[in-house]
């Protein structure tokens, strides 16, 4: 009988420290593997104390007790916690390695208590700290042999031009839109969706980057100063640019001088040949920055598509895109002017221009079941989602948006926001939590409806919208926001 006690212990502890790990891992993928960001900037932070803690105080604290609370509560409720992520643990490499590792530790540890008869209680933490602590130092060490080899590939490709993208808002578009208008007279390849950290272009240089590539387009992402810097030096880019910068990811710069200092960083550039700057991002003048937004001219912007003039000095280009949004015309304009820098004529460029296809989720328009639909899920800045918003007030029929407001930002450009909706739409979905009560106070729309679980969203959307109506997915946070 003791016997099958202990292989039941010694069971129960592994299947709980995997459970924890399970836990943990699907964390730090979310937050590109920062134990500071899980702990400290985690929107939901009672769900460590839900999945985490408790079940781990409860493992010295309950006895015998703990496996009827471990298989009747703490396992159900993460499998349940699990199923309804839209967002769930992708097993990558990494994960599966951190897995592995953790598996090892805690079966070592526990058949080394077994066999010296030395632990009261098999541990917890210790496997789940080396793990994390090992996993930590096995990527850093795999990261630096995969940059190395990232590194040889670009310098063997000698004539590759590199174009490099950041800023607040607008980053995909603006890449998208050079990498469309290039391919014109070029090949030209450019980082896949929103591939933006310094591993995921690691990654994609070493096992996607074509070697008859001519021109590389690159967008570049940042959490914390430094990061763009790290880019930059990596992919030393001849061609940068950057766009828009406003208060996005503002928990993590704190202030607004901070994000305008990091992207800025894109132009300490070691093959720096030219830079185009969006006018709003500073004054300061260097020899090789060209500052753009001043160019754009009689936009007429509707749901048909968008007509504009570029003005470069006496040169006046007339153009049509089917990509929607008036502040689409400011990462076109930048777009040609790298263009016309690598000597693609106007009618090529005018050409390019009228073909370009819109970016997924960003102002994607979708025509379904005799409803309008614009998918701007991806879109998270003010300014987008105001524009969409203008563009839906066009629309002769009822107007419905589906948002969860802005993610990583302010509660006045929220208010904001608000406002804009309430003078538009005649119904409202307020998806998750994280803004929920701010809409709650201060929405005016009767027909809103504040929805924590997504789960119910397409239920909901088929009893609420008819035939005619247009619908705005705005923004679209996973459910762990």
């Amino acid at each position: 009988m003791q016997e099958y006690d202990t292989l039941f212990s010694f069971l129960t502890n592994i299947l709980f420290v995997m459970a924890l790990g399970w836990y943990l891992i699907t964390n730090l993928q979310w937050y590109d593997y920062k134990i500071s960001r899980v702990v400290l900037k985690h929107h939901k932070p009672h769900w460590h104390v839900i999945y985490f803690i408790i079940p781990f105080i409860a493992y010295y604290t309950t006895s015998h007790f703990f496996a009827i609370f471990f298989y009747f509560a703490v396992l159900p409720s993460l499998y349940i916690w699990h199923k309804r992520l839209d967002k769930k643990l992708v097993l990558t490499w990494r994960v599966k390695r951190f897995l592995i590792l953790l598996f090892t530790l805690v079966l070592l540890q526990d058949a080394l208590c077994t066999l010296k008869a030395a632990c009261e209680v098999y541990g917890v933490f210790m496997p789940l700290a080396l793990a994390y602590i090992g996993s930590f130092v096995i990527e850093k060490y795999l990261f630096m042999a995969f940059k190395r080899s990232a590194k040889s590939r670009l310098q063997l490709m000698k004539d590759l031009q590199i174009v490099a993208i950041t800023g607040s808002y607008g980053k995909t578009s603006i890449k998208n839109f050079v990498a469309q208008i290039l391919a014109a007279k070029y090949r030209v390849y450019a980082t896949p969706r929103s591939v933006n950290t310094i591993g995921g272009i690691i990654k994609d240089v070493n096992d996607s980057l074509p070697e008859d590539t001519e021109i590389y387009v690159c967008e570049a992402g940042a959490r914390e100063q430094g990061d763009i810097y790290t880019i930059t030096t990596f992919l030393e880019p001849q061609s940068v640019v950057v766009g828009r910068v406003g208060e996005a990811h503002i928990e993590y710069f704190k202030t607004l001088e901070n994000i305008v200092r990091t992207k800025l960083e894109i132009i300490q550039s070691p093959r720096l040949q030219k830079a185009y700057i969006h006018k709003s991002v500073t004054n300061e003048t260097h020899p090789k920055v060209t500052f753009f937004g001043d160019e754009i001219h009689n936009v007429d912007a509707t749901l048909e598509g968008t007509n504009f003039e570029l003005h470069f000095g006496e040169e006046v280009l007339k153009l049509y895109t089917p990509v929607l949004g008036e502040f689409q015309t400011m990462n076109i304009a930048v777009a040609v002017r790298i263009a016309k820098d690598f000597g693609l004529s106007n009618e090529m460029i005018t050409k390019a221009v009228a073909k370009l296809k819109p970016v997924d989720h960003r102002l994607q328009m979708i025509k379904a079941g005799g409803k309008l639909i614009l998918d701007d899920g991806f879109n998270g800045n003010i300014d987008g989602m105001l524009e969409a918003i203008r563009l839906c007030s066009l629309h002769n029929g009822p107007k419905v948006i589906v948002t969860p407001g802005l993610v990583e930002s302010s509660e006045e450009l929220n208010l904001k926001l608000i406002e804009a909706i309430n003078s538009v739409f005649d119904v409202v979905i307020v998806t998750g939590t994280l803004n929920a009560e701010l809409f709650r106070k201060n929405l005016k729309v009767s027909n809103t409806t504040i929805l924590a679980d997504k789960s119910r969203l397409q239920e909901l959307l088929a009893s609420l919208t008819h035939e005619g109506d247009i619908i705005l997915f705005a923004n679209d946070a996973p459910n762990f926001i």
